[in-house]
């Protein structure tokens, strides 16, 4: 056995389980005229020729991807569309225009994506009675938040940008930064199929959210939302980040609590009638089919949750003690292992280096290896983003293993002053630790393969 190796084949084969593609052609079948939707529970369809128009709009990392196949299926049937990634790759499309935008913070070319979603809705309103025959189908993934950004009345981008900016670097989830996010947006938290109504609307979503919450998924632009304007306002002061706000930032929150601006739609909302809403793909497909490879190479697995949440190298804690209790106790089972689990932690910056929650974590774990302990001197630890893309890097994540640990000592580096400094990147360039696999099109979360052989 090659853990190294082993681990990289472990995570690839669970990235291609939610390859979107593949995700779409089990959704998704066409007969004649009717549109087959399979989900969890069973099948719906929709007869298409009782549609005048069929418009197709997405935001997301792996929408481009999705949209690619969808044009594939329904071809001509489409009859315009929109949909912005953080990159394209390969994707091409002859109805459906594509763009790519900024990610993790929105920049101009997602302010100019959602002018032109908004600018296409208005156009479907405009077709008054033609407007109850449209169907509209919206591909949503992870990073649709800020690939397509609408700031809400009376805000700029840049308030917007500064606001989540805030969020990030003081360690707020991702369900906690949406619920700020639908509150300072024109499309999110169920605005975008407000935006479309009286059409209908058919959302297939691929989560990057812990539980699948659908409308914390790219700030659940086209479900109910269940957050409010005094949810989201508790998030700002908890998080410590309410006085350092833009001053209209502020102003906007206070006009929400006073009432005298309107709240996101909440479930019962009319526009919600004409809605369906499919999961296409989550982490705990993509962990079951990373299990089924770990097998094939001979591991004894535990796919341990697909819900890890909290600060990456707290998290981290858990690894190393899971490493020590397979070498030393044959728990939680034997060896040759591997352990697999999933979800999004957060990283709380304090220093002033490079890197990402992945990367953290495995350097956390690296900090706390110690080679007299039981089972650190042989254990390999891979923490990696679905997506290939850890924080503002070019890295999806980093490995952690003893032979790292030796490369750092004889390199005179201390993995735990770059810990403090938030600067894993750095550290795992230096000691070869770093993890790149490109964009891979898909999002669905982090997974992390712990192997012992």
């Amino acid at each position: 056995m090659n853990p190294v190796e082993d681990a990289q084949e472990i995570f690839l084969k669970g990235v291609e389980r939610v390859d979107p593609r593949r995700l779409l052609d089990f959704a998704l079948s066409l007969e004649g005229n009717m549109l087959a939707v399979r989900h969890a529970e069973g099948s719906f369809y929709y007869d298409l020729a009782a549609y005048r128009h069929l418009v197709v709009v997405g935001m997301g990392k792996a929408s481009a991807v999705l949209a690619q196949g969808l044009e594939g299926l329904l071809g001509d049937r489409i009859e315009e569309g929109f949909v912005v990634a953080k990159q394209l790759g390969n994707a091409r499309c002859r109805r459906i225009g594509l763009a790519e935008a900024g990610h993790p913070l929105p920049d101009e070319r997602s302010a100019e994506a959602g002018s032109q979603v908004l600018a296409l809705a208005e156009k479907v309103r405009g077709w008054e009675s033609a407007a109850e025959r449209t169907l509209v189908i919206v591909l949503i993934s992870g990073g649709g938040s800020a690939l397509l950004s609408a700031p809400a009345a009376g805000i700029s981008l840049a308030d917007k940008v500064a606001a989540t900016k805030l969020l990030l670097a003081s360690g707020a989830t991702i369900q906690e930064m949406n619920a700020v996010r639908k509150h300072l947006s024109a499309v999110k938290g169920g605005r975008l199929a407000e935006a479309f109504a009286p059409a209908a609307v058919l959302s297939l979503i691929l989560s990057d959210v812990i539980g699948d919450d659908l409308d914390a998924i790219a700030s659940g632009p086209t479900v109910p939302d269940s957050s409010t304007w005094k949810t989201a306002q508790s998030v700002l002061v908890d998080r410590g980040v309410w006085g350092e706000l833009p001053e209209v930032v502020r102003r906007v929150f206070e006009e929400g609590l006073a009432g005298t601006r309107p709240d996101t739609p909440k479930p019962g909302a009319t526009m919600f009638h004409s809605t369906k809403t499919v999961l296409v793909g989550n982490n705990m497909l993509a962990l079951k089919k990373a299990e089924e490879a770990a097998r094939n190479l001979g591991y004894n697995t535990l796919l341990l949750s697909s819900r890890l949440m909290g600060e990456a190298r707290e998290v981290a804690k858990l690894f190393t003690a899971l490493a020590s209790d397979l070498a030393q106790y044959g728990m939680p089972l034997k060896r040759p292992a591997c352990i697999l689990a999933g979800g999004e932690t957060t990283v709380t910056l304090k220093g002033k280096g490079l890197g990402g929650r992945n990367q953290e974590m495995a350097l956390a774990v690296l900090a706390a290896l110690n080679p007299s302990s039981p089972g650190h001197g042989e254990m390999v630890f891979l923490s990696a983003g679905s997506d290939g893309n850890d924080g503002p890097t070019d890295a999806a994540g980093a490995f952690a293993s003893a032979a790292i640990m030796k490369k750092a000592s004889a390199m005179g580096i201390d993995p735990k002053a770059y810990l403090a400094d938030n600067d894993s990147y750095h550290f795992f360039e230096k000691t070869g630790g770093l993890f790149k696999t490109g964009s891979t099109g898909t999002n669905v979360c982090d997974m992390q393969i712990l192997l012992l052989p």
